[in-house]
Formats: C-alpha cells, structure tokens, sequence
C-alpha cells in the first residue's frame, strides 16, 4: 500500500544542493511519513553511486543510517568521511542476525519516539545478480515501517526518493509493486541493474 502522507521534513544543506545543481544532478524529495523507516536504493551499478548518494543525503538533510561492507570503513580518510556521513558496517556473514538486531532497533525507536531510518542496496553489491537480497523485506515487514524506495536515475541526473510502500507480507504484490516504481529509473552502468526479484 502506498504512503502519502509527508510529516516529517529536513532542511538539509544549501551548499550540497548548490554543489549538485553545478554537478548537473536534481535531488528529488518531499519528506518522510514516519520518524523510522527502510530505504531502498536501486540500481546500484557504480562506485560513483556512494558519491552521488552521500551528496544527495546531505543536500536533504536526513540523518540515514546506512550499511556498507565493513571493508569500505577501513579506507584510510574515506572509510572515516563515510562512518562520518552514518555509514555503518555489516558482516555479510552475519546477515539474518543483522535483519533481526536491526528490526529491534526499529521497534525499539518507535517506542521511545527517536528517529531511525536505515538505507540499502538490495542488490548487495555493484556485480550482476540474479535477483535481490531480501533482508530488506523482511526488515520493514517485521518492524512494520515504511519501506522508501529511493533511485538513482544516470540519464536524467536525479537522485531521490517519491515513493513509500507499507509492505503486505504478499512477496509477489509487493515486489510488483515496487517494479512499477524503478522500471524506468536507469543506473551508471544498466547492464549491471540486478532484475527486479529476490534471488533464487
């Protein structure tokens, strides 16, 4: 089900839009419906999509939460600039335990009224996959938040967020849905662009 409704709203900086419109890139957002929530980012095909994100997220204003693996972190000077931006490390072999420390951590800050929301690719890597990884999924479903699908749009020069979905527990629904959101949104590289289905 799709969510309307933008209670939440962000500043964000002047200088960071100033440096994306000089970049020729339009940052498209209008707010969040919930102090917690799951983004999405898709396609991600690029090096330059962390770039182009971090810039996007700072021109908006939101404090994201967001995984990268933890060997990013340990970059010398950008490892610290990403932690800085609200990078945080993830084990990819500690996944599924991941999923469920993070959808507590969701619960826990409905309950005492903080802000959370946490940001991933659910493609998992910048390779060709078969398919999604469903952590995500399974992440809002359970904390029962908003699911943000957030998009990168190469051709255009955009970068945002325009859609937010209360996931169903319908896997297929659901990801029919969200196919309807990214289907004309076109990565750096398209040939690398994971389709639109959780892996087999």
């Amino acid at each position: 089900m799709e969510v309307a409704e933008r209670v939440i709203q962000f500043e964000g900086s002047a200088l960071a839009r100033a440096a994306m419109r000089v970049a020729g890139w339009r940052v498209r957002f209008d707010g969040l419906p919930a102090p917690q929530g799951v983004a999405i980012i898709y396609p991600h095909t690029s090096n330059w999509d962390a770039v182009v994100g971090i810039f996007a997220k700072w021109a908006i204003g939101i404090p994201v939460t967001f995984w990268v693996k933890d060997s990013v972190l340990r970059i010398p000077l950008f490892g610290r600039w990403m932690h800085w931006r609200g990078a945080a490390p993830v084990d990819r072999r500690a996944a599924n335990g991941i999923v469920g420390q993070m959808a507590e951590a969701l619960k826990a800050a409905r309950a005492d009224g903080r802000f959370l929301w946490l940001a991933l690719a659910p493609e998992g890597t910048r390779r060709l996959t078969e398919g999604w990884r469903s952590a995500f999924y399974h992440l809002a479903l359970e904390a029962k938040v908003p699911l943000a699908l957030a998009f990168f749009d190469y051709p255009r020069r955009e970068v945002g967020i325009e859609r937010f979905l209360m996931l169903s527990g319908d896997r297929n629904a659901d990801m029919a849905e969200i196919a309807r959101e990214y289907v004309t949104r076109i990565g750096m590289r398209p040939h690398l662009a994971a389709p639109i289905r959780f892996e087999p």
